[in-house]
């Protein structure tokens, strides 16, 4: 199994809407077995809670299958690092936290943000956070799902490279 982490503040918008996308695109390209995707928080304020519904909404919006009750908010805590093989940030302020959490140099070279990974454009003069919509309306995540949108092809092709899928 190859196991993969996003990570957002609270884990109700950004990161669930990631975990999302990435398994809806592993599925429609046949990479769907033998890679577990997951979703967590830094911050433990919203442990338990379901995604938040603009989240689910723009999800929907957008073509994916998802429903509040399909998610149970969760903190990343120091101990995940072991169960994961790649932990993906969505802003700078989750990577530095992350890092920070790392017990080891083997456990923070895991983390990368997900803007890293670049679009059509590649990475190069892109801002790199992908930006909290939570406290925007619900344009701002209808933006946030284009952005997380546009950095997977390239992660994909980083897990295929990883694992030795192929689809």
């Amino acid at each position: 199994m190859y196991r993969i982490c996003f990570v957002c503040t609270g884990n109700i918008c950004r990161s669930p809407m990631a975990e999302v996308v990435l398994r809806a695109r592993l599925v429609d390209e046949g990479l769907d077995t033998g890679i577990v995707v997951e979703s967590a928080g830094t911050d433990g304020w919203h442990v338990g809670d379901p995604a938040d519904p603009r989240a689910v909404a723009a999800l929907n919006a957008a073509g994916y299958p998802a429903a509040p009750g399909d998610h149970a908010a969760r903190r990343f805590t120091a101990d995940r690092f072991a169960g994961y093989d790649l932990v993906i940030a969505l802003d700078r302020g989750h990577e530095r936290e992350l890092r920070r959490l790392a017990p080891d140099e083997a456990a923070a070279a895991k983390v990368r943000l997900l803007r890293s990974f670049g679009g059509p454009d590649g990475a190069a003069g892109v801002e790199l956070d992908v930006p909290d919509p939570y406290y925007g309306d619900d344009g701002g995540f209808a933006d946030c799902l284009e952005i997380i949108e546009t950095a997977l092809p390239e992660l994909l092709r980083t897990v295929r490279a990883r694992t030795g899928a192929v689809g």
